[in-house]
């Protein structure tokens, strides 16, 4: 008697080990999933901050197959794509996540995006308007800013662009598409105005200076900009500024500003050299 309730006790002690160990297996395996969820999303922003733009296209590609409803993996992806230049293909990613219960309104600002980089205005617009009044940001007023551009609204573009301003402390961007969008409407002392602007947070972005060449060019003030410059930039910025002088019909001006640039340049500016050799076969037909 005294052997079968010892048995039966020995019994119980093993059933009782062995779900013991179960339930230790499943803490262990809710832990190590917990910790891998957090190793997962901090490899996802290294991917998307540090990786080469196509690697980490196709990292979020396996991992979305894997996980297809997870939205910041599709995001990730999306992201990717905008960064390897296949905004086409992003514009298909940034759909489906649009299409998630999880969506938020910087997803459809992203959207929109996308369907700019792809020409697709009309539809980057209809997305915008679907973004409540309230979700203010820099890149959603930038993006309207430019949409406004398209539409040749101008007062809604300038509203646009002074409210995405006042959203960043990098400005240097949207203060040039600004500059630029005051350049095609003709507005040419208040576009170099915003590209100095620009210049004052970025002083080494080559395309606001080059944007002020056009803009002094189209009121006919030939002088070089006084901002920093290297000798190569120096040497773009007279061509630039020589054929803005052809343009306007200024073509003994813009050959000599062209000789100064292939002067300008330590190794010799073939861009230069070439309008310079076919202007003078244009005035010798």
């Amino acid at each position: 008697m005294r052997h079968t309730i010892f048995v039966s006790l020995c019994l119980g002690s093993v059933i009782a080990l062995s779900a013991c160990e179960k339930n230790a297996d499943a803490d262990v395996e809710r832990a190590l999933k917990g910790v891998n969820v957090i190793d997962e999303s901090n490899l996802n922003d290294v991917m998307l901050a540090a990786a080469d733009p196509n690697e980490a296209v196709n990292y979020f590609k396996r991992t979305a197959a894997d996980n297809p409803d997870r939205i910041d993996v599709l995001r990730g992806l999306a992201k990717s794509l905008i960064r390897a230049q296949k905004p086409t293909e992003a514009v298909t990613v940034w759909a489906t996540v649009n299409e998630h219960p999880e969506a938020t309104s910087g997803d459809r600002v992203e959207f929109a995006d996308a369907l700019i980089r792809t020409s697709k205005w009309d539809q980057a617009e209809a997305e915008l308007d679907k973004v409540p009044p309230t979700y203010e940001t820099f890149k959603r007023y930038r993006l309207e800013a430019m949409i406004a551009d398209s539409n040749k609204e101008w007062s809604k573009s300038d509203s646009f662009y002074e409210t995405a301003v006042g959203l960043t402390t990098k400005p240097s961007s949207v203060l040039n598409n600004w500059g630029y969008s005051k350049l095609t409407r003709g507005n040419y002392s208040e576009a170099e105005k915003l590209f100095h602007e620009a210049l004052r947070y970025e002083p080494n972005m080559f395309t606001a200076k080059n944007n002020i060449v056009l803009a002094r060019g189209a009121q006919r003030n030939y002088d070089l900009p006084i901002v920093s410059m290297t000798q190569v930039e120096r040497a773009q910025l007279l061509h630039t500024m020589a054929l803005a002088a052809i343009k306007q019909g200024d073509v003994t001006i813009g050959r000599g500003l062209l000789q100064q640039a292939v002067d300008t340049h330590p190794q010799y500016f073939e861009s230069a050299e070439r309008s310079l050799r076919a202007l003078d076969q244009k005035v010798v037909n």
